[in-house]
């Protein structure tokens, strides 16, 4: 990957949940970006993954978040999209702040997962792919229609959605 490429990164979450017929949960699967991206016509390295944790976000431990703002920080890429589960996308990407202020960083989720009929996912990180290409360094989180700095959102869980503070 050369230093004007976009790393593409995985955390799991919603957005990569698909059903399990067995269980009858829905478990974290493989990362959805290329399945997201593709049909955009993105060839090549522009799909290469990185998949770092494959969690839901609630069981990402400290030292974890740690490991993903460490992994941001070395990637020899200045622009960076994580999907990452949204109840806790925020605390990520303040330690990901902390680790790479002079990257582009944009996290991005879903509500419901890219498997399930009516997902917010494609959206979502359709913004985000579009936003990393054009901000500046800094960390943003990219939920329903908006792009603003980490620190700016705020989860309303009874309306399902992330609105700005």
């Amino acid at each position: 990957m050369n230093s004007a490429s976009i790393h593409l990164i995985s955390t799991g979450g919603t957005i990569d949940k698909i059903y399990n017929p067995l269980t009858g949960h829905l478990d974290v699967g493989p990362s959805v970006l290329p399945a997201i991206l593709a049909p955009a016509g993105l060839e090549g390295e522009a799909l290469a993954v990185s998949e770092v944790l494959r969690k839901d976000s609630l069981v990402i431990s400290d030292a974890e978040r740690h490991t993903l703002a460490a992994f941001v920080a070395a990637s020899p890429a200045r622009r960076v999209l994580i999907t990452h589960g949204t109840d806790t996308m925020g605390a990520s990407a303040a330690l990901i702040e902390a680790a790479a202020p002079d990257k582009t960083v944009v996290l991005s989720g879903a509500m419901v997962p890219y498997s399930i009929a009516g997902s917010d996912a494609a959206f979502n990180v359709g913004i985000a792919y579009a936003a990393v290409q054009l901000l500046p360094p800094g960390v943003y989180l990219a939920m329903h229609g908006q792009v603003l700095p980490h620190a700016q959102y705020v989860k309303d869980r009874e309306q399902g959605r992330f609105l700005a503070r």
